[in-house]
């Protein structure tokens, strides 16, 4: 990616509202009384203009595509953070992971792993560089950004298995990092999300979470609620894309309803930990995470949910692509860094 690219888009982008508008066909998009981000609709009628026929689509080109935008959209370095590599050996795999170290330690707040989106099959560390570090310095604590297994090359449960396996590492080495004893939170956006409401499930007796941190989580694949034909076609998770990433992820033998693939199908969430649940307003995956939501409360958990209306699915990775994804981005950060203080 050259810089000459990255500086031409970010010129495009810093055009007036009413121009982007122009350039993306003239009038304001506006679904639900909702409407998008002007920036975030020009990015929208790019991808259409450039999009790729599905019939010629890979993983590799979009693995690649992705990998792009997080470089030219994923915001400038936090100060008063410091990385490390991390291995954590999981069943039979040593699962790569990214520990972000505030300068200023806050022995109060709890450890976070965080799990990135990509429907199991895109996305990587840089995918939510900018998110993880906001809430390392937030919050005063150690977050862990796991790399897990992606499909086709690793379909379903594996890389669900190695996030399993850091967030109980987590859990176990909390203290060696000057987080409490014993204690994590777990997190990510789409599918991360899905990773982490399946884990706050699993854990809700042994080793349960502080907090479960979901970004316009994906955790119903047999979902078919209005919002998935409202956005089918909304920048960057189509129907389409969807349709992909499940072809890819999931094995032939699997039930996509099954609470493990599914957590939204799970029938009892008494007992799992207190969340914090973001939507995008213009996503097919919207109404998934306010229906979740509204069940753990009526299992008595405690939840905070925050919709950002002008914004599309996948937000975390692109921050510097809209002021506004940036500012969601920090809100969720000062909100996830109180939760870990026991503030909320």
């Amino acid at each position: 990616m050259s810089w000459l690219r990255k500086a031409l888009v970010h010129l495009a982008l810093s055009r007036s509202d009413e121009a982007l508008i122009k350039a993306s066909g003239g009038e304001p998009r506006t679904v639900r009384g909702m409407t998008l981000d002007p920036r975030m609709q020009f990015l929208e009628a790019q991808s259409r203009q450039r999009a790729v026929p599905w019939d010629k689509m890979t993983v590799a080109i979009l693995r690649a595509q992705t990998d792009g935008g997080a470089e030219i959209f994923g915001g400038g370095k936090v100060p008063g953070v410091r990385i490390e590599k991390l291995y954590v050996t999981g069943r039979s795999h040593s699962v790569p992971c990214r520990l972000y170290l505030p300068t200023v330690r806050d022995n109060s707040a709890a450890m976070m792993v965080y799990l990135h989106f990509g429907g199991g099959v895109i996305g990587s560390l840089e995918s939510c560089n900018r998110l993880c570090a906001l809430i390392a310095k937030e919050a005063g604590a150690p977050v862990i950004s796991v790399d897990y297994r992606l499909a086709p090359e690793f379909k379903y449960p594996i890389g669900l298995e190695d996030c399993i396996a850091v967030y109980n590492w987590a859990v176990d080495n909390a203290a060696r990092y000057g987080a409490p004893v014993g204690k994590a939170a777990i997190g990510g956006d789409s599918m991360g999300g899905l990773f982490s409401a399946i884990i706050a499930q699993e854990m809700r007796k042994a080793k349960a979470p502080v907090l479960q941190l979901l970004i316009y989580p994906g955790i119903d694949f047999v979902s078919d609620t209005p919002s998935m034909h409202e956005f089918a076609d909304a920048w960057p998770l189509t129907a389409e894309t969807l349709d992909f990433f499940v072809k890819q992820y999931l094995p032939d033998n699997a039930d996509p309803s099954d609470p493990r693939v599914s957590p939204g199908r799970a029938q009892d969430l008494r007992g799992v930990a207190p969340a914090l649940i973001y939507g995008a307003g213009f996503d097919m995956l919207l109404d998934q995470g306010v229906a979740y939501g509204e069940r753990l409360t009526e299992a008595g958990v405690k939840v905070a949910y925050t919709r950002f209306d002008s914004l599309p699915h996948g937000f975390v990775a692109f921050p510097s692509a809209a002021p506004a994804a940036e500012a969601a981005i920090k809100q969720i950060a000062r909100e996830t860094a109180a939760a870990l203080k026991g503030n909320r």
